[in-house]
């Protein structure tokens, strides 16, 4: 039955291959269309099958408290908001210009996964889309940490987006204007005195 079953997918998805290249052949590489329906439903069948099973039914070993999730608010902020947005919506210049685009974090296809599932895929990234591997060696409970924050993204608060506006990384225009405020509030420098590293 399984076998079957298995041989079912197998064949659904060279299909999906099959029409997936003839559409890129009549229409290039670009990442700017949408993925088809059948495309992307394969692709998350894939994805489950693909996952072994003892990692999907792994269970989030950290309870699930403030100080967890003020890290996994930190961590999501600096590392992923970049692609999926602070809201988990995907809706960022990053995440709509990837092939997949990034999913919204929010929806029941993603919360509907596994602890397990979350877990793998933030360790392990998932090849042939822009997810990474984001796992840091002997370092799991980080993830666990992203995990606990990725259920809790439906419910984000507008204090908790505010505070991860501070912490998103900043683009090199806001350097700039950081340096040009910093500047202006110091004051012109005295006379052949030299500002910056040079003062040393």
């Amino acid at each position: 039955m399984r076998r079957s079953w298995c041989a079912g997918v197998l064949v659904v998805a060279a299909a999906a291959f099959a029409a997936s290249l003839g559409w890129m052949l009549r229409g290039g590489i670009s990442a700017r269309p949408e993925p088809g329906r059948i495309e992307v439903a394969v692709a998350r069948g894939l994805r489950g099958l693909l996952i072994p099973a003892a990692a999907r039914s792994a269970r989030n070993p950290l309870v699930l408290e403030p100080r967890h999730l003020a890290a996994g608010l930190v961590h999501f902020a600096d590392h992923c908001a970049s692609c999926h947005g602070n809201d988990g919506s995907g809706a960022t210049p990053l995440g709509r210009g990837l092939y997949p685009r990034a999913p919204d974090m929010r929806s029941s296809t993603t919360q509907g996964l596994t602890d397990g599932e979350l877990f793998y895929v933030i360790e392990n990234g998932v090849r042939l889309t822009g997810m990474p591997a984001w796992g840091v060696p002997g370092k799991p409970e980080e993830t666990w940490k992203l995990v606990h924050f990725i259920r809790h993204l439906p419910r984000l608060t507008a204090e908790e987006k505010a505070e991860m506006r501070g912490l998103n990384p900043r683009g090199p225009e806001e350097w700039r204007e950081l340096q040009e405020e910093d500047e202006f509030l110091r004051g012109p420098a005295a006379p052949g005195m030299k500002v910056g590293h040079d003062a040393h």
